[in-house]
């Protein structure tokens, strides 16, 4: 029982931590979109190029950060959250048995 209750949190931990991963698409999605406005704007008016450029890494800056969110929390949920939930789960166990 207590296996199998082991096995299934840690399988859980890693389906979050791959479900999280999926965050990772979305500033890739957005960074890519916003590159392209700023080859548009900066073809159409070249010499607007430098507040483009800047309001663009700023930009990105900023979406890139909800990628880096979701590598941590994946990262907690492989490698920290397991030993946290194991340890729980046999104190749990412990308890009721005695």
């Amino acid at each position: 029982m207590e296996a199998l209750a082991i096995g299934i949190m840690l399988g859980l931990c890693g389906l979050g931590a791959g479900i999280g991963m999926i965050a990772g698409i979305g500033p890739g999605i957005g960074e890519g979109d916003a590159v392209a406005a700023a080859c548009e704007a900066i073809g159409r008016q070249p010499e607007s190029k430098s507040q483009v450029t800047s309001t663009l890494i700023m930009g990105c800056a900023i979406a890139e950060t909800t990628g880096i969110y979701a590598l941590i929390i994946a990262i907690m949920l492989i490698f920290v959250a397991p030993g946290i939930f194991t340890s729980a789960l046999i104190d749990g166990i412990k308890n009721l048995k005695g």
